[in-house]
């Protein structure tokens, strides 16, 4: 008997790491033995392959079996290599080809009964198989239309490990057995609301389309009832679908957080809006085991919206100042770092106090003014400082309303295309640079020669910088917007009212 050699992935984040599965059959006492760094649910797989071997009809021997799992020192979670674990140990006993598990990747996990379940971050797997050269896959029928998605990959979905084996060559009847499948999602109306129906806010839904049309991050403050949450929620709307990678990007994204993905890749952006008892890993990612993206990673090409945001932990908000900078979440263990894209595009929403009608055209507040200065304090100016529009919003009165049901709204349909043509604006003029969307765009290049503005345009943000109105990095930020609206009205450059625009927006909720 020789050694059976077959292949799985190991994933750690977003990226996979092929790991080769070695099984060695030897004399002495019957026993099974893992090791290269297993932990705690893979260690258990040898009493999960051994009963399902046993109970497929394809038995192990009664001899001491050594599975081996290399790179020894990559630390490796989950119970996804049952199938390559059980294939090696099969093909050392001579029961399989050797020669035919040798090319082909397998993912699964076995049920006592031998039959084999769907795992969570299959695509991410067979995206990883794929990039390494693998062209034959093998998967759980419930994860078949998952590992579907990746092109150039041969998949093979077994049910049970008997047709896994039968498949590479074991002398075996085949049976009829009921696969298990994933639950079937919930229907919902995956319909994005309309931009259509907000009616008498006219400069913020303008301020929403410079957000979307630079990938700029918004604040909004504003009394109960002022419309933050339906600004919020049009967003998405707002943006251009997503082409092939950030749509596999997304899929995995889901895929690794056990969310269901559909049979084909969604174009439309994601949107996740997390209540405000999360915590840091629920939000950026973590757990023990496997590390899972949080709402911020599911977010990436999409929104991510923080409801009612003083609520939310201080430590929490944080949380997020590094992956706003730099546009990677990084979860960093004893023995590892996961790294999630963390390219969102992130909208906070905030009353102005606790009672919620500071500022109120309408109302008065009964907050004392310490309460109102704790309150709104709760965000941190670090975290403040990153979010480029900074927005106030108020109640729509009687007379607005009337002459907004006047006149045609525009719809998500329409901004979408004013968003697409400023964004293909945006993309020709860095064509050559390793940015394509204005937000991405590093303060030092737009004070650089050939796109410097002009000491009569910036002149009302130099005194705001003198004044201490604006950090420097509010002060590219500005610059960034003002980009994002000469864009959105079809200038070749920002003009002076272009850069107070962007001023203004920065700074609403001083005003």
């Amino acid at each position: 008997m020789g050694i059976g050699r077959t292949w799985s992935v190991s994933l750690l984040g977003l990226r996979g790491a092929v790991v080769e599965i070695e099984a060695d059959l030897s004399s002495g006492l019957p026993g099974f033995v893992l090791i290269g760094l297993p932990d705690a649910a893979l260690g258990e797989a040898k009493d999960r392959v051994r009963s399902a071997a046993t109970n497929s009809g394809c038995g192990l021997p009664a001899r001491k079996i050594t599975v081996n799992l290399s790179p020894a020192a990559l630390p490796k979670q989950g119970s996804g290599f049952d199938l390559a674990i059980a294939v090696a140990a099969l093909a050392a006993a001579e029961t399989v080809s050797t020669e035919s598990i040798g090319r082909v990747l397998h993912l699964g996990e076995l049920g006592l009964d031998g039959r084999l379940r769907p795992i969570d971050g299959i695509l991410p797997a067979v995206l990883a198989a794929s990039r390494a050269g693998f062209e034959t896959v093998m998967v759980p029928v419930g994860n078949a239309d998952e590992a579907a998605l990746v092109p150039g990959v041969r998949v093979i979905p077994v049910a049970s490990l008997r047709d896994a084996v039968i498949w590479h060559g074991g002398e075996f009847e085949p049976e009829v057995i009921e696969p298990i499948l994933r639950a079937a999602p919930p229907s919902v109306d995956d319909r994005e609301p309309d931009l259509s129906d907000i009616v008498g806010s006219a400069d913020a839904v303008e301020a929403m389309l410079v957000a979307a049309a630079g990938g700029h991050h918004v604040f909004l403050l504003g009394p109960p009832g002022a419309g933050k949450t339906m600004l919020a929620s049009r967003l998405p709307g707002l943006l251009p679908d997503l082409d092939a990678d950030a749509a596999l990007e997304v899929s995995s994204l889901r895929s690794l957080a056990g969310m269901p993905v559909g049979a084909a890749l969604s174009s439309r952006p994601p949107f996740e809006a997390p209540h405000h008892t999360a915590t840091a890993a629920s939000l950026v990612g973590g757990g023990s085991g496997q590390i899972r993206p949080g709402a911020a990673a599911r977010a990436s090409h999409g929104v991510l919206f923080l409801d009612e945001a003083p609520e939310f932990p201080s430590s929490v908000l944080d949380a997020l100042r590094q992956p706003l900078e730099s546009g990677v979440i990084s979860i960093h263990r004893a023995n590892a770092v996961a790294h999630f894209p963390g390219r969102f595009q992130l909208v906070m929403a905030a009353n102005p106090c606790p009672c919620g009608q500071y500022g109120a055209r309408d109302s008065e507040c009964t907050c004392p003014p310490h309460s109102r200065r704790r309150y709104v304090g709760r965000l941190s100016g670090p975290l403040l400082d990153r979010i480029d529009i900074q927005f106030r919003v108020q109640r729509i009165t009687a007379a607005q309303l009337r002459m907004s049901s006047e006149s045609a709204q525009m719809t998500s349909a329409e901004a979408r295309a004013r968003v697409a043509a400023a964004r293909s604006v945006a993309a020709e003029r860095l064509a050559g640079t390793p940015w394509a969307l204005n937000s991405q765009v590093p303060g030092s290049w737009l004070r650089g020669p050939g796109v410097r503005l002009g000491a009569s345009v910036t002149a009302s943000l130099d005194r705001a910088l003198e004044r201490g109105g604006i950090t420097m990095r509010g002060y590219d930020r500005v610059l960034r917007v003002a980009w994002s609206i000469a864009d959105l009205a079809g200038a070749q450059r920002p003009d002076e009212e272009h850069v107070g625009q962007a001023l203004y927006l920065r700074r609403a909720i001083s005003t």
